[in-house]
């Protein structure tokens, strides 16, 4: 009897292991992965576009707008299971360039300017008549051809003549 229960208890035991293995949290890394010898050896006035291409590697993204900024994001997530992941960590290192692509400036920002969205419902707002779902599937029916409709009616031509 008692290797029965001490059985039952293993198996009680392995099952609970299992089950809280799936709750473990999971780590990831999206981005540039910063080398802080590099990014210091970065100098504004000394280098230029290609020496900090050959220093750090290509950006993450250059701005739209205004070819004088360079952009290199690291960001660390955790998750739990299927939740979403939540940022714990960023750098962002934007390095600004002059018109004759000196560096000018070297700024870092963390998390402290990431923006949380969340959208407001999951509807979009519009003006006009609200119609239900048959009434947008069936709204037409009976109107194609109608008379003052725009639609072929009896050949299209003038419908005073016989």
């Amino acid at each position: 009897m008692t290797k029965a229960i001490r059985t039952i208890g293993t198996a009680a035991m392995v099952a609970a292991l299992t089950l809280t293995g799936g709750c473990t949290t999971l780590r990831s890394h999206q981005g540039y992965i910063i080398d802080a010898d590099l990014v210091n050896s970065v100098q504004p006035g000394v280098d230029n576009r290609a020496s900090v291409l050959q220093t750090l590697g290509k950006p993450s993204f250059a701005s739209q707008f205004d070819t004088g900024n360079w952009y290199y994001v690291a960001r660390d997530s955790r998750n739990l299971a299927y939740l979403n992941p939540k940022p714990k960590s960023q750098l962002t290192l934007k390095i600004t360039f002059n018109d004759q692509g000196v560096v000018q400036g070297i700024t870092r920002t963390g998390l402290d300017r990431v923006a949380s969205i969340s959208p407001y419902d999951k509807t979009t707002p519009t003006l006009g008549r609200k119609r239900t779902f048959f009434e947008e599937l069936f709204g037409n029916i009976g109107t194609v051809g109608a008379p003052g409709s725009g639609g072929a009616g009896r050949g299209g031509g003038d419908d005073s003549q016989p």
